[in-house]
């Protein structure tokens, strides 16, 4: 990302302040330096007639490189105090202090050089072109080299402080396992690192061909919203980004191309305003972006793990409730409203990920039940029931044993789902608490959507007629908490059915 560099601007001259109530003394020291270079730096000049004068100046003008002094001003220590408030007051240490004076008397060299912070004293009448040029060089080349390990100073403790913050901002991203969680913090933190206002963070798709999405998917934004940041101006540098596999900066605008080398996709970062990013900043958004970017591959790895194992449980789930002749999209629905409810809950983001997961294997048991208990019609008989009883062992005998979180979580769910919170259900009797949370919730959201929709031995209930009904239940076969949670949240649900109907 050197590109961000701009070259070297041409250097301004030397900011020269010259202090004396005599006019004829600065036209003569301008005419004298009229041809002065440092480093191919001329003089510019700032005049101040007065001790009072003069300090208006420095307070004002933070880049004087020399001040030429008179002593006797105003008052005849009228120099030597504000040699004494530009150290002191103004704390300026930088700047360099030629004390000049017409009546060495009233100020001694001796004693002036010892008790004020100055960088030479001479006698007006010594000052000829000769000395007042070497005079002006030696001061003016002093006050180079002690900028230059000021600045040098500078930069050290910047790039210290930005290691800090790349440390504390990473260290806060590897704590991220969500892709969305993960995008959503490093835009934040490159935001911060940058001081920036607006960014926005996208990976390819792959396959575009096949799918007919658009070739980019926008993972976080900050600032400005989706539309109005993905210009066509922007979509064609993410496009010469992508083809040239480059990062690039145009006007104000840096389109950053990080390819992940194990997942084989690639993502782009958009910063805007960056014309002033410094070289600092530069380096430290490469280290960061160079950790990340470990972390960012293993995450979106996961996650296409996730998905894969997500993607194939509901098509299990699928299979499964079509043989009971379920309706098509029950599994997804009951998903999406165990995700409400365990938000609702307070549960962690992790946990309602798995629970969200899990949700669709509830009956899994039941691809062991025989056609013609599962498919009947009519009234199950007592031999039939208990048949029937036996699918959430035997969902548990298929998921059991398995080390991976949502496979665990299903295992639970199918074995208890059908448990009642005052300790009617079966297998085993589970009552009230003792029951596991996944599958309290997976047991309200499973009655709500058998009510919420048609059956062959139903019709589907309105939706204040199945309200009424889970109430009726809370404390005897559903948990009141997330009954009522339900309820609270009923348009949410409502919603759920209206993207997944039969």
């Amino acid at each position: 990302m050197s590109f961000l560099s701009s070259a070297s601007p041409k250097l301004p001259p030397w900011k020269v302040l010259l202090v004396d109530d005599e006019p004829d003394i600065h036209d003569i020291t301008k005419l004298t330096l009229n041809r002065f270079r440092l480093d191919g730096r001329a003089l510019t000049f700032v005049h101040a007639y007065s001790g009072a004068e003069a300090k208006e100046v420095l307070a004002r003008e933070k880049d004087i490189a020399l001040v030429f002094l008179d002593v006797v001003m105003e008052r005849e220590d009228s120099g030597l105090e504000v040699a004494r408030w530009m150290r002191e007051d103004l704390n300026n240490q930088f700047t360099r202090i030629v004390l000049r004076t017409g009546q060495p008397g009233q100020a001694p060299e001796e004693r002036v050089i010892v008790n004020y912070d100055i960088n030479d004293y001479k006698e007006k009448t010594e000052l000829d072109r000769t000395k007042l040029f070497t005079t002006t060089f030696a001061a003016l080349r002093a006050y180079r080299d002690i900028m230059k390990v000021e600045e040098a100073r500078q930069q050290q403790m910047h790039y210290r402080e930005g290691l800090e913050r790349v440390i504390a901002a990473s260290a806060h991203l590897f704590q991220q396992r969500n892709l969305k969680d993960f995008a959503n913090g490093l835009l934040q933190q490159v935001v911060a690192l940058l001081r920036l206002e607006t960014s926005m963070l996208l990976r390819l798709r792959a396959a575009t061909a096949i799918t007919g999405e658009s070739a980019y998917e926008v993972l976080a934004q900050i600032g400005e919203d989706e539309d109005s940041l993905l210009t066509p101006s922007l979509l064609a540098q993410l496009d010469a980004a992508k083809s040239n596999r480059i990062s690039r900066l145009e006007g104000d605008t840096y389109v950053g191309y990080f390819p992940n080398n194990n997942s084989g996709k690639a993502s782009l970062l958009v910063l805007k305003g960056v014309e002033e990013i410094n070289e600092i900043d530069t380096k430290l958004l490469e280290i960061f972006c160079s950790g990340v970017a470990i972390a960012f591959d293993n995450i979106l790895l996961n996650q296409e793990i996730t998905d894969t194992q997500a993607e194939l449980i509901l098509r299990l789930g699928d299979v499964v409730e079509s043989r009971s002749n379920e309706a098509g999209n029950h599994v997804r629905r009951m998903a999406e409203v165990c995700h409400i409810l365990a938000k609702a809950a307070g549960l962690p983001d992790d946990e309602t990920a798995v629970l969200k997961h899990a949700a669709p294997m509830h009956d899994i048991g039941k691809i062991a039940t025989p056609d013609s208990v599962l498919l009947k019609p009519g009234k199950l008989d007592a031999a039939e029931w208990e048949i029937m009883k036996q699918h959430p062992a035997v969902g548990l005998s298929i998921l059991d044993g398995s080390q991976r979180p949502i496979l665990k979580a299903a295992a639970v769910i199918a074995h208890q789902h059908h448990e009642k919170y005052d300790g009617s259900g079966y297998p085993q009797g589970l009552k009230g608490e003792d029951i596991h949370l996944y599958a309290r919730i997976v047991a309200v959201a499973d009655v709500f959507d058998a009510l919420m929709h048609k059956r062959c031995y139903k019709d589907a209930w309105p939706v204040e007629q199945v309200t009424e009904h889970l109430r009726e239940v809370a404390g005897h076969h559903l948990d009141p908490q997330f009954v009522e949670l339900l309820i609270q949240n009923i348009d949410q649900a409502l919603a759920i059915n209206e993207r997944f109907p039969d």
